[in-house]
C-alpha cells in the first residue's frame, strides 16, 4: 500500500504548520453536521462540543461539572432549578440567557432531532428570570443530569435569523445554515467547514472559561486510510490521531517523536438484525424472516470465534463481552450479564438445522467503514465465520455519512452498531437502543425493530424508579431478558489508544472525547 500523500491532502494539512499553537489532528471519519441536535454520533458531538456548551458536562474523569449553569438543585423529585452563568456571550456577541436554554431544549425535542429521547427526558423547561431555568418532570428521572448534559445550547435569535429553528433532517439529506455554520458559547469558534476535507477552528477570545492548554487554532482533516493516517503522524504533517489502526500501535510505540496514550472506551460494538419484517429486504429467503427465529440468532452468536477477533484482528485492543451496555458498570458488574454464549460451531450448525435452514441463506450486513476500530474488517471476519453455517453474508461497507442515514430509516436487514459515550448508566442504552420503538425517541436506535413486552416494561419502570435497590433489580432483569432473547449479537468493548507527537499533551477521556482546551502543543 502506498504511503504517498496527494497534493490536496498535503494542502489540507498545511495550514498552521509554522504555528506552534495550532493543533492539526485526524481521524478516519468526519463529523456529520455542525447542527448540534441533528445527529447523536460521537465524533459529531465532540466537534460540536468545542463550540456549543451544555448547562453541565463531564470533567476529565466523566464526573458532572458546571458549564453554562453555575449551580443547580433538585427542589423536589420532579422539579429542578438551575442558576445560569452571568456575562456569557455567544461568539457573535449575543448575550446568553434563559431564553436560549428553553429554546434549545424545545428544539432538541423536535422530530428531526437525534437527541429527542434525552430532551424529552428532562421535562418541561421554564424561564423563571433571565438567569434562572426550571425543569418540571412528569416522573422522577434517576439520570436527569446525564440527559441534560447531552443538550448543547444554541442562540435563539441566531437560529430564528438563519431559519434554523428546527434541527437538520440529516437522514433525509436536508441541508441548512446550521449544517455548515455555528454560533456557540464555547472555547472555540468555527472558521470554515469543508465536509470530508477540512474543518478549521480558532480560539474564542471572549470565552468565559479558563484554558488549560495553549492551542489557538485547530485544523481537523479526516483521513480514511489507516496507513496514510499513521504516515502523516510519523512525518509530522499532523500532531494527533484519534484512532490509530490496531496493527500500527506497536510500531507507533517504538517510533521516535511519537507516543501512544492508552485507554478503554465506554462503547459496546454489536450486530443487530431486522426482527420485524415478515420478509427481509436484503436476503435470499422469501416469504419469511429467519431473524425472527431465536435459534437462528443463537446460531449466529455461537458461530462467532470471539477470541480470534480479539487476538488476530483487534490485536488485543478489545474486551469481548456478552453484555450490551457500554460499560460493565451499567450492569452492576454482574458476571451473568457479562457472560458470553460460548463459541460452538457444531452446536450452531444444529440450531440452523432445527430452525429449518440446513443450507443457510444469503443476507446483507450493513457496516460503516470509517466509524469504529476495524469496523469493516470485523464485518468481513464475521462473514467468513458465518459462511461455515452456509450463511452467505454480503458486507455492504460505507462511510458513516451514508451508513447512519440508511439505518436510521430502518433500511437494513443486518447492521453493525457501536453505542457509548460518557454515561455508565444502563438508561443510556435501555431507552434509545433496547426498548420497543415509541414516541419521543424511545427505541429510535433499535434498528432491528424487535418488540419485547417484558424487556420494555422492565426498562420503562427502571427509568423512573427512585429506589436504587429496586432500580437495580429492574435493570438487571431487563438486560437478562435482552440476552436471553439474543436481540443483538454483542462483540466487544473497544480499547482506544490515541497517538500523538511527543510535543503534544492531551487528556484521554473514556468517552473518546478530545477536549481541545486541555491540549498543549509545546
Amino acid at each position: 500500500m502506498k504511503l504517498m500523500f496527494s497534493a490536496a491532502l498535503l494542502a489540507a494539512l498545511s495550514l498552521g504548520t509554522a504555528q506552534a499553537q495550532t493543533l492539526r489532528w485526524a481521524s478516519q471519519g468526519d463529523a456529520q453536521t455542525m447542527d448540534p441536535h441533528s445527529q447523536n454520533e460521537s465524533m459529531t458531538n465532540a466537534m460540536n462540543g468545542q463550540v456549543y456548551e451544555a448547562l453541565i458536562n463531564n470533567d476529565k474523569k466523566l464526573n458532572m461539572e458546571p458549564v453554562l449553569a453555575s449551580s443547580w438543585q433538585m427542589v423536589s423529585p420532579t422539579l429542578w432549578r438551575f442558576k445560569l452563568r452571568p456575562n456569557v456571550k455567544f461568539s457573535d456577541g449575543a448575550p446568553f440567557s434563559a431564553d436560549d436554554v428553553v429554546f434549545s431544549v424545545l428544539r432538541a425535542r423536535e422530530g428531526t432531532s437525534d437527541i429527542k429521547v434525552y430532551a424529552n427526558a428532562v421535562g418541561e423547561p421554564k424561564k423563571v428570570d433571565a438567569l434562572t431555568v426550571e425543569f418540571t418532570l412528569k416522573d422522577f428521572n434517576p439520570v436527569f443530569l446525564e440527559h441534560l448534559s447531552t443538550i448543547q445550547i444554541m442562540n435563539k435569535a441566531w437560529c430564528e435569523k438563519n431559519k434554523a429553528v428546527k434541527p437538520i433532517d440529516f437522514k433525509n439529506k436536508e441541508e441548512g445554515f446550521a449544517s455548515l455554520n455555528s454560533n456557540g458559547t464555547g472555547p472555540f469558534m468555527l472558521v470554515s467547514r469543508a465536509p470530508d476535507t477540512k474543518t478549521v477552528y480558532k480560539r474564542n477570545p471572549n470565552w468565559w472559561g479558563k484554558f488549560e492548554g495553549n492551542v489557538q487554532d485547530v485544523v481537523y482533516t479526516p483521513i480514511k486510510n489507516d496507513a496514510t493516517r499513521t504516515a502523516a503522524l510519523i512525518s509530522g504533517e499532523i500532531d494527533f490521531v484519534l484512532d490509530p489502526a490496531p496493527t500500527d500501535v506497536d510500531k507507533l510505540r517504538s517510533t521516535t517523536g511519537v507516543k501512544v496514550i492508552d485507554g478503554p472506551e465506554n462503547r459496546i460494538v454489536f450486530i443487530g438484525m431486522d426482527q420485524k419484517s415478515d420478509e427481509l429486504a436484503y436476503s435470499s429467503v422469501k416469504g419469511k424472516n429467519p431473524f425472527k427465529d431465536l435459534r437462528v440468532r443463537q446460531a449466529l452468536y455461537d458461530a462467532i470465534d470471539i477470541d480470534t477477533l480479539k487476538t488476530r484482528l483487534m490485536r488485543n485492543q478489545a474486551y469481548p463481552t456478552g453484555g450490551i451496555t457500554p460499560s460493565p458498570l451499567a450492569a452492576f458488574n454482574d458476571p451473568e450479564i457479562e457472560k458470553r454464549r460460548p463459541y460452538n460451531l457444531e452446536g450452531a450448525k444444529k440450531l440452523m438445522v432445527d430452525a429449518g435452514y440446513p443450507d443457510g441463506f444469503e443476507v446483507t450486513l450493513d457496516c460503516p467503514n470509517n466509524r469504529y476500530i476495524n469496523d469493516e474488517k470485523i464485518c468481513l471476519a464475521l462473514a467468513a465465520m458465518w459462511a461455515k453455517l452456509n450463511v452467505k453474508v454480503r458486507v455492504n461497507g460505507m462511510p458513516r455519512a451514508v451508513y447512519f442515514p440508511k439505518v436510521q430509516k430502518y433500511d437494513t436487514s443486518m447492521y453493525m452498531l457501536g453505542w457509548g459515550g460518557a454515561s455508565t448508566d444502563a438508561e443510556s442504552t435501555l431507552t434509545p437502543v433496547l426498548r420497543n420503538r415509541g414516541e419521543g425517541g424511545v427505541g429510535s436506535w433499535n434498528f432491528g425493530q424487535y418488540t419485547d413486552a417484558k424487556l420494555d416494561e422492565l426498562a420503562a419502570a427502571s427509568s423512573k424508579e427512585a429506589d436504587p435497590k429496586k432500580r437495580k433489580e429492574l435493570i438487571t432483569a431487563a438486560l437478562k431478558q435482552h440476552n436471553a432473547m439474543v436481540h443483538n449479537l454483542p462483540l466487544h468493548r473497544q480499547v482506544i489508544p490515541w497517538a500523538a507527537r511527543q510535543n503534544v499533551e492531551v487528556v484521554h477521556r473514556a468517552d473518546n472525547w478530545l477536549e481541545w482546551r486541555w491540549v498543549t502543543v509545546k
